[in-house]
């Protein structure tokens, strides 16, 4: 616990974290105000040209309980990038400011540090996600209600959306961590991440509708495999028609956080610092 007091610290220590902050307020206000765009909308007319098994979805999407557990979890894209970010510097950090080799020298344990930095990683993750929770139960309850869908904080689902949207934070955490071990560079992580998060997930995502219009439609199933697409679907409030169960989602988030944690541990413990 030293270990990973220790590290929150070097993070408080910083003005990274309240910057971090600064730029999650307004990109969560723009996620809710989507989301219930996106609500107020509703589905297209069964005439306007979509495929049957898009307006399958379209419906299902528009259900008051996959409205209600969308925008309660309002704010997990880009929240997730943010805990993405930070917690990639918390290991990139200590490059950037040379003090790995001391680091490393008042815990000779290698593994013990970076198990600190994902320990720390955890519990940012858990700030952000109760941060946009608690938000999201002041805002969202309103928003239902102009929309006549009431609540919905009586529906099992919508509480078990929360708690898999904190877990989602918690595996991006961890794999934050991974990412800064495998990309020392504070500056190069940042971008490299950044980019891969926002114009690599759509360029993948884009790759695999193309492959499912011109190929084969088994390749929608393996969107899964995109993490923020895992992410959305672990918190969906029902099964949605042509997509794979929730917990194939959390399953494939899982998957990575526990090779970005394994990896990240093993080379921290091989690779030369100096």
């Amino acid at each position: 616990m030293n270990l990973v007091r220790a590290e929150l610290f070097k993070v408080r220590t910083t003005s990274l974290w309240w910057v971090m902050g600064l730029i999650l307020v307004p990109l969560y206000a723009a996620s809710l105000l989507f989301n219930w765009a996106t609500a107020s909308a509703g589905s297209p007319p069964p005439d306007s040209g979509v495929s049957d098994s898009q307006q399958a979805q379209f419906d299902a999407v528009m259900q008051p309980i996959n409205v209600a557990t969308n925008l309660y979890t309002s704010g997990q894209f880009m929240g997730v990038l943010i805990v993405l970010l930070l917690c990639a510097i918390i290991v990139t950090s200590e490059f950037f400011h040379l003090t790995a080799t001391t680091t490393f020298l008042v815990t000779p344990r290698r593994e013990a540090v970076i198990l600190a930095k994902f320990g720390a990683a955890v519990v940012i993750g858990l700030v952000v996600w109760a941060l946009t929770t608690l938000l999201n139960l002041i805002f969202v309850p309103l928003i239902l209600n102009s929309l006549d869908y009431g609540s919905q904080l009586g529906e099992p689902a919508v509480w078990r959306a929360i708690g898999l949207n904190a877990l989602a934070f918690v595996l991006w955490a961890v794999l934050g961590v991974g990412a800064g071990v495998l990309i020392r560079s504070q500056i190069a992580a940042t971008l490299t991440l950044a980019i891969l998060y926002t114009v690599g997930t759509s360029a993948v995502g884009l790759i695999f509708f193309l492959l499912t219009e011109h190929v084969a439609k088994w390749f929608e199933n393996l969107q899964v495999l995109i993490p923020t697409t895992a992410s959305q679907l672990m918190i969906s409030g029902t099964e949605l028609p042509a997509n794979p169960p929730r917990w194939v989602g959390a399953a494939v988030l899982i998957g990575y956080a526990l090779l970005a944690g394994g990896l990240g541990t093993w080379i921290t413990k091989n690779r030369d610092i100096s």
